[in-house]
């Protein structure tokens, strides 16, 4: 934090049950990761906090755990609302954010966001465990999250009846918000006999490139966020020798593939103030629109990076609401 604090910026306001919680995450991050750009694995298990699935319903929703391809430990958690009285319901498909390389949907933040949107939204939520770096370099989290919106176009009777698969939504933060771009171009290239991806949810996606933003030099050191903690995260994801400027990482960038005659879903995009990857994110946006895509932007001027991982946070109640309204407003009638 020390860097950040010499910029002469306030930090917004963060509970302790807050702090603890980033203090926590950052620590065993920190401590998994070897100075040769490897992970130990196992201690990172160990300590990450876990939530089982859970077949009887608890607060209104049941989880179960459904395999894809044991080679891979490939799978996604099923979180289905029970006490809802609607016979059709859009589904939420989910990637995870940390970095490409920690945290998996049995991670008890990302267990509780995505039972959270099962309940609100409402909505059948599919929660994909992607292989992760460095073990599994780029693009295996592309091909797995392919992969797993391939089996459900030719399993969708593995979800129940209620799921409306020609309703469904692609939602990832940070790297999982990356994930999902990446996805919905190459959905929209091969095809799908049944699923349909009507709307990207792209919470605080994970971008970057060669260039230093004023964003990321004058945020240096917020929570979760620093200039060597993305470094690093990209050199364990990327192949050897590539540079930031790859066209998985810069998106809009030198690389940048032409999507302008794909025909990409609706997105929304939630930004905050103290992300330094913000204007990243802006840029984003901004070529969607001039490639002719249905894009809005939603900016938290005081949130940080993960912010809607804290039901406690204020901002944390006003996300699910515009997720909700997004939702609601795509889905057709």
């Amino acid at each position: 934090m020390e860097k950040f604090k010499s910029s002469g910026m306030q930090m917004p306001t963060i509970p302790w049950k807050t702090r603890l919680s980033i203090f926590y995450l950052s620590t065993i991050i920190k401590a998994s990761r070897r100075s040769d750009c490897t992970v130990n694995r196992r201690l990172f298990n160990f300590l990450d906090i876990k939530s089982g699935p859970n077949p009887s319903p608890i607060n209104g929703i049941k989880s179960t755990d459904i395999i894809v391809d044991p080679n891979r430990k490939l799978w996604f958690r099923l979180y289905i609302p029970t006490a809802t009285t609607s016979t059709s319901l859009p589904v939420v498909i989910y990637f995870h954010g940390g970095g490409f390389a920690f945290l998996s949907p049995a991670s008890f933040a990302y267990d509780a966001v995505c039972r959270r949107f099962a309940s609100e939204l409402p909505a059948i939520v599919v929660s994909v465990n992607y292989r992760l770096g460095p073990e599994h370099r780029y693009p295996s989290q592309f091909d797995d999250g392919f992969d797993v919106l391939k089996f459900l176009d030719e399993n969708h009777d593995v979800l129940p009846q209620i799921a409306d698969v020609s309703k469904c939504f692609l939602s990832g933060d940070s790297a999982g918000g990356n994930i999902i771009h990446h996805l919905a171009v190459r959905v929209y290239r091969e095809g799908f006999r049944v699923v349909k991806i009507i709307g990207l949810l792209s919470i605080q996606p994970f971008f970057g490139g060669e260039e230093r933003t004023e964003s990321e030099i004058r945020l240096d050191g917020v929570p979760f966020v620093s200039l060597y903690h993305t470094d690093w995260f990209w050199k364990v994801f990327l192949p050897d020798g590539s540079d930031r400027d790859h066209q998985a990482v810069n998106i809009t960038g030198p690389n940048a593939i032409d999507i302008s005659g794909l025909d990409y879903p609706d997105t929304l995009i939630f930004v905050s103030g103290f992300d330094p990857m913000q204007e990243w994110q802006r840029r984003y946006y901004e070529w969607l629109r001039k490639s002719g895509k249905e894009a809005q932007l939603i900016e938290y001027p005081n949130a940080i990076h993960g912010f809607y991982l804290f039901p406690e946070l204020p901002d944390s109640s006003q996300f699910i609401s515009h997720v909700k309204e997004f939702v609601a407003k795509t889905c057709p009638t």
